[in-house]
């Protein structure tokens, strides 16, 4: 049975410590034997306190540690490991597997997915990426990933930043859209609630068809008068600086096809 250690508290780690639980139940095996954080509050409704530390020399001999703290802490963390030559990983989009620590062999476990507090999620689909620096340790990477996850895949440093970029576009972005449009439907007294089935077509739509093929609107159709009566309508600068930009965007892009 692969043994796990997970240092951190935050979304990711909280949502991977329920995944290994769940997985444990399902008789897979990984057994997350300790979890590290600096508030050790936080995990309780989530674990034993007696397999909770907030002590660096208290952390116990594992087969497999997972960083799951934001970038910026990630180093700090590296710094007060006490040990060495053991498989220490990272759960982070954008951090290179060579900024680690040489001290110990070093890897890659990253879920790709939003993860928010008090929101539950169906691990098994979401894709792991994994990354190593030898064999031996990317199989051991994947046996413990394919506890938790159907959909796991060995994705290299430069390929999981393209990754975080794009996820940034197809998530971080379209939410702040999703704000705008609330906002919209706020200042003139819509139900927000109406354009729900739209976004999840939206969504639904690129399962059977590319980004390209499920562009519609006015933009696309080069639709001039409804253009300017949209920008004409909004009065929030900001958007509509968004919308000149993002129309033109699409124009630029559909002359390409």
């Amino acid at each position: 049975m692969i043994k796990v250690v997970i240092i951190g508290s935050g979304n990711v780690a909280q949502h991977l410590i329920a995944a290994f639980e769940n997985s444990k139940r399902d008789g897979n095996a990984v057994d997350l034997i300790q979890v590290f954080a600096r508030k050790r509050e936080k995990l309780v409704r989530l674990l034993d306190s007696n397999r909770i530390t907030d002590n660096y020399a208290e952390i116990v001999e594992a087969d497999l540690y997972i960083i799951a703290v934001s970038d910026h802490a990630i180093m700090n963390v590296v710094a007060n490991l006490n040990f060495k030559n053991r498989l220490v990983v990272h759960t982070s989009g954008s951090f290179p597997i060579n900024a680690l620590n040489d001290s110990n062999r070093r890897g890659v476990f990253y879920p790709l997915q939003t993860f928010s507090k008090n929101k539950a999620v169906n691990f098994k689909l979401i894709p792991i990426c994994l990354e190593s620096e030898n064999a031996t340790d990317f199989q051991l990477l994947s046996t413990a990933a394919k506890t938790i996850s159907e959909s796991v895949f060995a994705i290299n440093s430069k390929q999981r930043k393209a990754l975080h970029v794009a996820a940034v576009f197809v998530n971080n972005f379209t939410n702040y859209m999703y704000q705008m449009g609330h906002q919209i439907c706020q200042e003139h007294h819509v139900p927000f609630e109406i354009l729900k089935p739209l976004i999840a077509e939206t969504a639904n739509k690129i399962m059977v068809l590319s980004p390209q093929e499920s562009q519609t609107g006015p933009a696309i159709r080069n639709d001039s008068e409804t253009l300017q009566a949209h920008q004409d309508f909004l009065s929030d600068e900001n958007q509509l600086y968004i919308y000149k930009i993002i129309t033109l965007a699409i124009q630029k892009n559909g002359k390409k096809l």
